[in-house]
C-alpha cells in the first residue's frame, strides 16, 4: 500500500522575469506556483507516494489555477479549504555570478494567513497518514496560521504519524524572537528537524561553532554539537542540516549531514558542485527526499544520500517544483553525475 503523507502551508503565485533579467527589465513576467510545503508535496507525488496538500485558497480563477498546478504534479487536493480574497504572490529575480537572487513578497492578508484554525478537520485529514510535514514559514504568516500549525502537529502525533519540520527562517516575515517563541515549544512533538545553520541559530537559538558557509569553511564537529544540542534540549531524534557553500550565485557546493541520536551517529552525505539554474525549492526537495527515504524504510545514511541527490537535481530545474523520478535520483546518488545525454 502506498504511504500517505500530508503537508500544510501556503502556495503562492510566483512571478519571474525571463532568464536572468532584472525585474521589469522587459515587460514580461512568467507565472508559476510554489511554496515550501507545496514543493515538498509535489516531490513526494513524483516519487510515487500518496501525497496530500492542505492550504486555503480563494474561490476564484487564481485559486483554481493553483489547484490545477498541484494536481498536474500528482498532488491530492481534496482537503484544500476554499475561502479568503487573495493568493499570496512573490516576485523572484534569478541572480548570476556575483549578483545574488532576490525575492519580494506580496502576501499580506492571503487566504491561508486569515484561515480559521478550526477550518481543517485534522483528524480526518491525517487518518491513515504515515508522515506530516510543515515549515517555519507557515506559522510566520500570523496568529491563525500558527494556531493551525500547532493543531496539525498535535493531530499528527495523535494519529501516529511521524512529523518533520523544516525551520525555514524568513526574516521578512518575523523576528528571531517571535520565531523562537513560536517554534521552540513545538519541537517536543517533532521527529525530524530540517534546517541550515542560519535556521538553527535564528529559530532555535543554537549556535553552529566555527562554520562560515560563505567562505566554504564547514566544521562537521560544529554541526554535530549543534544537532546534539537540538536533540538534547528540544527532543527531536533526528536533525538534518543542509550545507550550502555559496561560491557565487551561479555555483554552489551542496551536501548535508543527518544526526541520528538513537545511534549516536552523524552521517555526512556526498557533495556536489552545482551550477545553479534555480535554487528556489532546493531545501524543499531535500526535505522531500529525506522524507521519502525514511518512509520507505531506508537506512538513515541511504535516505540522506537520496535527499542530497534529489535536491542537487532540483537546482538544475526552473520553477519551484522538483520534477524528477526515483530512478533519476538513484542514478545520481549511485555516482552517475556526468550529465551525458541519454539516448
Amino acid at each position: 500500500m502506498t504511504a500517505k503523507v500530508v503537508t500544510f502551508g501556503e502556495i503562492m503565485l510566483r512571478l519571474s522575469p525571463p532568464g536572468f533579467e532584472r525585474l521589469f527589465q522587459s515587460p514580461v513576467l512568467s507565472a508559476t506556483f510554489g511554496g515550501g510545503e507545496a514543493n515538498v508535496a509535489a516531490s513526494l507525488a513524483h516519487f510515487g507516494l500518496d501525497s496530500h496538500y492542505v492550504t486555503r485558497l480563494p474561490l476564484q480563477a487564481i485559486g483554481d489555477a493553483a489547484i490545477r498546478a498541484l494536481r498536474a504534479e500528482g498532488v491530492q487536493t481534496d482537503y484544500i479549504v476554499r475561502g479568503g480574497s487573495r493568493v499570496g504572490i512573490y516576485f523572484a529575480e534569478a541572480g548570476a555570478s556575483q549578483r545574488g537572487s532576490t525575492v519580494i513578497y506580496d502576501r499580506a492578508a492571503s487566504a491561508v494567513s486569515e484561515m480559521d484554525p478550526a477550518a481543517v478537520d485534522w483528524r480526518t485529514v491525517l487518518e491513515g497518514a504515515g508522515w506530516f510535514h510543515v515549515t517555519g514559514i507557515t506559522p510566520a504568516l500570523g496568529r491563525n496560521a500558527a494556531e493551525a500549525t500547532r493543531a496539525a502537529i498535535g493531530a499528527a502525533r495523535d494519529a501516529g504519524a511521524r512529523v518533520s519540520v523544516d525551520l525555514n527562517y524568513r526574516k521578512k516575515l518575523w523576528s528571531e524572537r517571535d520565531a523562537q517563541a513560536t517554534m521552540r515549544p513545538l519541537m517536543s512533538q517533532v521527529d525530524v528537524v530540517i534546517a541550515n545553520e542560519e535556521d538553527i541559530q535564528s529559530v532555535l537559538g543554537v549556535e553552529v561553532p566555527d562554520t562560515d558557509v560563505t567562505s566554504g569553511r564547514l566544521n562537521l564537529d560544529g554541526y554535530r554539537q549543534a544537532a546534539q544540542h537540538v536533540t538534547r534540549e528540544f527532543g527531536p531524534g533526528r536533525v538534518a542540516i543542509t550545507l550550502r557553500e555559496s561560491i557565487s550565485a551561479s555555483d554552489n557546493g551542496w551536501s548535508a549531514v543527518l544526526w541520528d541520536s538513537k545511534a549516536g551517529v552523524l552521517h555526512h552525505s556526498q557533495r556536489y558542485d552545482v551550477r545553479l539554474v534555480d535554487r528556489i525549492g532546493g531545501g524543499d526537495s531535500f526535505a522531500a527526499g529525506l522524507i521519502f527515504g525514511l518512509v520507505e524504510g531506508r537506512a538513515p545514511e541511504a535516505a540522506l544520500r537520496f535527499a542530497v541527490a534529489a535536491s542537487a537535481l532540483k537546482q538544475t530545474i526552473p520553477g519551484d517544483f522538483n520534477r524528477v523520478s526515483v530512478a533519476e535520483v538513484e542514478a545520481l546518488a549511485a555516482g552517475d553525475a556526468s550529465g551525458r545525454v541519454r539516448r
